[in-house]
């Protein structure tokens, strides 16, 4: 019996160790948990005053020309190396539009404005402007994701269930915003590739001049379409909120003009993202939108780009709530499940000079890039096209010109620049619902 006792004792004692083991290894799971989280908001918040920092310099640069471009020029290097600027990126209207009328001299296409009467005003930053610094949590590692190569999304007929109805795309560029040559060759597939071809705002003005074609020969009927817009403060246009009625410049108000559509809901909040970092998550809203829409526009990713390390992104694989990747899925299937009469666009988020200058000091920072690639993964699972504006190579404020004439604080559009990104997204629906494209395009 004695024996016996002594086992028993034994095995409780071992059962208690193991217990406190398994009570230790928790607790010290818990306690690195909390540590991640401290550091990661004090890493973060400051992002959040740097990024507003830059954009008050930016802001003020940006109403000079020669300041402006010096400040890209000084900065020029980095940029080439991290964001694969080419020999279009040019620094002055000589570098900058050199290969202008060597590349299409045919285009009837402006040069950069730099006049001194350029008007910039309306363009203050507010507390509204999109560069919170985004809580992200979770501790999976990025390797073993696999992304495409190319930006292409295959497969982005959208089939209609709102009376419109939907042919092959055709002219010349792509739902992922490829540009293509008269001989139908795609010059260009990747950011990198396109800048080495032209400076953005070359390639802004081509395109608008092409956008504008598409929308006026549209035979695509909107008009009894309601569009919701689900984004951050570019979707709101926050940066100009001090202006009266300033919702009147942002995209979705100019889109509902341009497709004469029934309704368009602005659902853009200054400073959210699409993950659970701050408050206002895309994944957390997106229920919001009204029940009867019949097209949903999904903008987001540059705020998560301001602070997203490879702690944060989490995998393909896991998939977890509160990774960029697993809140992702969530939102995109979310959508699917909750709006299955809708047709769901999903918008990769413009390139911008900010992101580079805060990587420059903050080496764990993740490339804009690698955000875009898993937008359009995903987007490929869910059978969601895309229309691809980090490829695009339009509106990208490592250009100088794209600065001055369009984005003064190097993230956020005036209204001209708001207005000629409606007409981009504006052409590209167009072309996804089967309007007519002009005949030298086809």
């Amino acid at each position: 019996m004695e024996k016996v006792n002594k086992v028993l004792l034994l095995m409780i004692a071992m059962a208690a160790i193991m217990l406190a083991a398994v009570g230790i290894d928790r607790g010290m799971q818990a306690y690195d948990a909390w540590k991640w989280e401290s550091e990661r908001l004090v890493r973060y918040e400051q992002a959040y005053a740097d990024v507003a920092d830059m954009q008050v310099t930016i802001s003020q640069l940006s109403q000079d020309q020669e300041a402006i471009t010096a400040f890209i020029e000084e900065n020029k290097s980095y940029f080439e190396t991290e964001a694969g600027a080419g020999e279009g990126w040019g620094t002055s209207q000589e570098d900058a539009y050199g290969k202008f009328e060597e590349v299409w001299a045919e285009q009837d296409l402006p040069e950069a404005e730099w006049s001194e009467e350029l008007d910039v005003s309306g363009d203050g930053l507010s507390e509204n402007a999109d560069i919170t610094g985004n809580e992200l949590p979770g501790n999976a590692d990025i390797t073993g994701n696999e992304f495409p190569e190319g930006p292409d999304v295959t497969g982005n007929d959208v089939s209609g269930n709102s009376g419109v109805s939907s042919n092959d795309l055709d002219g010349y560029t792509d739902i992922s915003g490829n540009w293509i040559e008269e001989g139908g060759e795609i010059s260009g597939n990747t950011l990198t590739e396109r800048q080495e071809i032209r400076s953005s705002y070359m390639e802004t003005q081509m395109q608008n001049k092409i956008d504008l074609e598409v929308i006026a020969e549209n035979s695509a009927d909107f008009s009894d379409i309601s569009i919701t817009c689900l984004g951050d403060s570019i979707t709101e246009a926050a940066n100009l909120s001090n202006t009266e009625d300033y919702q009147q410049y942002s995209y979705p108000s100019r889109l509902k003009e341009l497709l004469n559509a029934e309704s368009v809901t602005n659902l853009g909040i200054g400073g959210s993202s699409i993950g659970r970092y701050w408050e206002n998550a895309f994944v957390d809203r997106y229920k919001e939108i009204p029940e009867d829409t019949d097209l949903i526009l999904v903008m987001g990713g540059t705020n998560d780009g301001f602070c997203m390390s490879d702690k944060d992104i989490g995998t393909m694989e896991e998939r977890k709530a509160g990774t960029f990747i697993g809140d992702l899925d969530e939102l995109m299937r979310g959508l699917r499940e909750n709006y299955p009469e809708a047709e769901i666009v999903f918008v990769t988020p413009l390139p911008n000079i900010l992101h580079d200058m805060l990587k420059k000091e903050r080496d764990y920072l993740l490339p804009q890039s690698v955000l875009v690639n898993i937008i359009i993964q995903l987007a490929t699972e869910y059978d969601i096209p895309v229309i691809d504006l980090y490829n695009s190579n339009i509106l990208d404020t490592h250009d100088a010109a794209v600065i001055y004439n369009y984005m003064p604080d190097g993230v956020h559009c005036n209204p001209k620049g708001y207005s000629v990104l409606a007409e981009h997204l504006a052409a590209e629906l167009v072309r996804m619902y089967g309007g007519d494209v002009p005949k030298e395009q086809e």
